[in-house]
């Protein structure tokens, strides 16, 4: 795009984050290779940012040791932000993840973000394995303020331990919030990241409340809003829409079975006869997501942007077909202009 006027995303910084979807066919080790690859390629684009999630022994994904990945995904590029989005921080001691996180600062000066999610594993099976119970999440803000103490070596938990690296550094971190973690951010003064999984109205209340209620703090001086949001961009909206058809079955499958499965071939998946649930799981996966032409993602994102006056958006897609992938984010850079803000 030569000019940035003339769409109302021009301008917002466009960050991604790729869970690892394993795709029907393909080995774990291929998979994470594909994350690595997808942050070259958005690199190339002119994204702000990539990062990589946590889950574990969840069927469909393999991005389970988030610091690990991103080292690997830093390693591989060279102006992109690189962080997790996010590490779960109940299923970890805050001295070992500011200890991480201090080696791929000092590995990759000015680059690495640290992205806290207050999530534990969510069957008792998973959550014995880590070593954490159901209620660790009830802690989050204490963990938080022990890592955050870690870095500026003000932490009292535990008296005369330290990390290093880590002591002296500075990491951006961001809180990922449902509801309450809004909240949080806010006393903490932190960056926020949050999407609109209870819809628009509730995510309007969520921002205005972090907002109001932002504390400065030596991490931030203001309130920062990270949008999270599946998007996807095609020539036609009908192409745009079977973007996403692989992930809303994929996750219907998982609400009627138990199992998340890997990403099908678009064709396989409109060949599958759906039960009425299933149907009903299917097209409800698909409510509030973005889609469609440039000019129809343009008004729909660009309005929500607007309206919530989020200061980034971080894009959340997955589909069976890597090229469609990065072909919806290279139409989604254009809008915003990501190569032109790049190349200056």
């Amino acid at each position: 795009m030569d000019s940035l006027a003339g769409t109302a995303l021009a301008g917002v910084p466009l960050s991604v984050l790729d869970r690892s979807r394993t795709r029907a066919g393909e080995t774990e080790a291929e998979t994470l290779r594909g994350t690595v690859r997808l942050a070259q390629q958005v690199e190339e684009l002119g994204y702000h940012r990539f990062w990589v999630s946590e889950h574990h022994s969840v069927p469909g994904v393999v991005g389970s040791a988030p610091t690990v990945l991103a080292a690997a995904v830093a390693a591989s590029t060279s102006r992109i932000r690189v962080g997790t989005g996010g590490v779960m921080l109940p299923n970890h001691q805050p001295l070992v993840v500011a200890e991480q996180f201090g080696v791929l600062e000092s590995l990759f000066p000015g680059r690495i973000d640290m992205g806290l999610g207050r999530s534990v594993g969510f069957t008792n099976g998973i959550r014995r394995a880590l070593g954490v119970e159901k209620d660790a999440a009830e802690d989050f803000s204490d963990q938080v303020q022990e890592l955050l103490g870690y870095f500026s070596g003000t932490q009292q938990s535990h008296p005369q331990v330290h990390a290093r690296p880590g002591e002296g550094l500075t990491v951006p971190p961001f809180v990922l919030a449902i509801g309450e973690g809004a909240v949080l951010a806010a006393s903490l003064g932190l960056p926020l990241v949050i999407a609109g999984v209870k819809g628009e109205q509730e995510l309007l209340s969520l921002i205005n409340r972090y907002r109001t209620d932002f504390k400065p703090s030596a991490w931030a001086g203001a309130p920062y809003v990270v949008l999270a949001a599946t998007v996807a961009v095609a020539e036609t909206t009908k192409a745009a829409r079977r973007l996403l058809l692989p992930e809303a079955w994929s996750s219907a499958y998982s609400r009627t079975r138990g199992v998340f499965p890997p990403l099908q071939a678009l064709s396989t998946v409109l060949g599958i006869d759906m039960t009425e649930k299933e149907r009903g799981f299917f097209e409800s996966s698909l409510s509030g997501q973005i889609y469609g032409t440039p000019a129809e993602v343009d008004s729909a994102l660009g309005g929500l942007v607007q309206r919530t006056g989020a200061d980034e958006v971080l894009v959340t897609t997955n589909t069976y077909d890597r090229a469609d992938l990065v072909e919806s984010y290279r139409l989604l850079a254009e809008l915003a202009g990501l190569r032109s803000l790049a190349s200056r």
